[in-house]
């Protein structure tokens, strides 16, 4: 109060210049505290804003971002957290499950089932809590990922660019008929995958087809799932699936964030993207021979749908062979198909922690002695840029995978 009626003595310029200093005072904070471009959120803030935009928001253009790990890998968490700051993200931890803390009872089980590894037991009950939040909250969408995941500082840019290549295959094309909509994939949708074709022509990620925009995510109004992080896929064909999948793909050549050949890997093999395109490309298409379930992205529906066909039907596989068969409509019981997208590479990867290897993982060996900090397969990590970001530095980030 004092100081109050200090201020009310003053002359009025006096009170002119002080309010002109505080002014200026708050333009300066401001200014220091300006996101930098790579993780800009005020794009999703303008008044004309698309759609498109919500991709540039906190949570990357889903309702929920979800870290499943277990509560006492504090390390994990810790690095997560920084990562996510450092990422202008807002993240969700969903704690972790041990496989001996999950009863035989609640193993979905319609025939004599031989219990698997606790740790594979405990991995798949930590998804399918995650998958059952999103349920639950009635989520639009979720992106779910592991706690050890690693991406790139751009990778909002790359999710933009994966949108509209998923708008391409699974959105109407523009003035197509409400009734019998046609689409730029002539094996979309499922019903359609049976068609007899065996290849499609590519889509050019630089002339993608006009398209009905979106009304409910940035990235489609039909889809189950986008698996953005695995260790590895297969492009649909007729001759390496048990179901009839959309064939479409589209191409981005001379992508920047993806590394060369010699940078990439899979457990997939053939690894078809190698094989099949050039240096620095990335292709977006169905999936197919997934494996790994480091990240991925559900809708309600597609979240409704995975809870019933992976969460209450026999649990005889690990979490993510079980995706890809409801993604493919492989294996028994019946899961699939379903509408489900992916992208080569993918946008997120395990990171390796700088220590002793057995630190890696909670559900398999991963051997003896140490190793260097590392992330596979993005150019610019987060975690490896850490410091940089930290200190502001983004002209010192450093690309993990340069060009020969």
């Amino acid at each position: 109060m004092s100081a109050i009626l200090s201020l009310r003595r003053l002359p009025t310029s006096n009170l002119i210049a002080i309010s002109a200093f505080l002014l200026l005072s708050l333009c300066l904070f401001s200014t220091r505290r300006e996101t930098v471009s790579y993780f800009d959120v005020r794009r999703a803030r303008l008044p004309s804003r698309n759609i498109t935009d919500d991709i540039y928001n906190t949570t990357l253009g889903f309702e929920k971002i979800f870290v499943i790990g277990l509560p006492s890998r504090t390390d994990r968490r810790d690095g997560m957290v920084l990562q996510a700051a450092l990422s202008n993200m807002e993240i969700e931890f969903i704690d972790g499950v041990l496989g001996k803390d999950v009863p035989d009872k609640a193993l979905p089980s319609t025939q004599e089932l031989k219990r698997l590894e606790d740790p594979v037991v405990g991995a798949w009950r930590g998804h399918m809590n995650a998958i059952q939040e999103v349920v639950r909250r009635n989520l639009s969408s979720a992106l779910i990922m592991e706690d050890d995941a690693d991406w790139d500082v751009r990778i909002r840019n790359q999710l933009h660019d994966y949108a509209l290549s998923a708008r391409a295959l699974t959105q109407p094309l523009a003035g197509s008929s409400n009734s019998s909509p046609a689409y730029a994939d002539p094996t979309y949708p499922l019903a359609l995958a049976s068609n007899g074709l065996s290849t499609v022509p590519d889509i050019p990620f630089s002339n993608l087809p006009a398209t009905v925009t979106p009304q409910i995510s940035p990235y489609g109004d039909d889809w189950d799932v986008f698996w953005a992080g695995h260790c590895g896929m297969h492009f649909p064909s007729t001759s390496n699936g048990p179901a009839a999948l959309p064939k479409g793909r589209v191409v981005h050549l001379d992508d920047a964030t993806t590394p060369q050949k010699r940078h990439l890997w899979t457990i997939s093999n053939p690894y078809d993207l190698k094989d099949q395109y050039p240096e620095h490309t990335r292709v977006v298409h169905h999936v197919q021979d997934g494996c790994c379930s480091l990240a991925y992205a559900v809708t309600q529906m597609g979240a409704r749908r995975i809870l019933r066909e992976v969460g209450l039907k026999d649990m005889n596989e690990p979490f993510d062979l079980q995706l890809k068969s409801f993604c493919e409509g492989s294996g028994k019981p019946v899961r699939g198909p379903h509408n489900c997208l992916t992208v080569q590479p993918g946008l997120f990867h395990i990171h390796f922690s700088a220590g002793p290897k057995d630190v890696n993982s909670d559900i398999s060996d991963h051997g003896e002695g140490f190793q260097h900090e590392s992330t596979s397969m993005v150019r610019h990590s987060v975690r490896l840029n850490a410091d940089a970001l930290l200190d502001g530095r983004m002209d010192d980030l450093v690309d993990q995978l340069p060009d020969e």
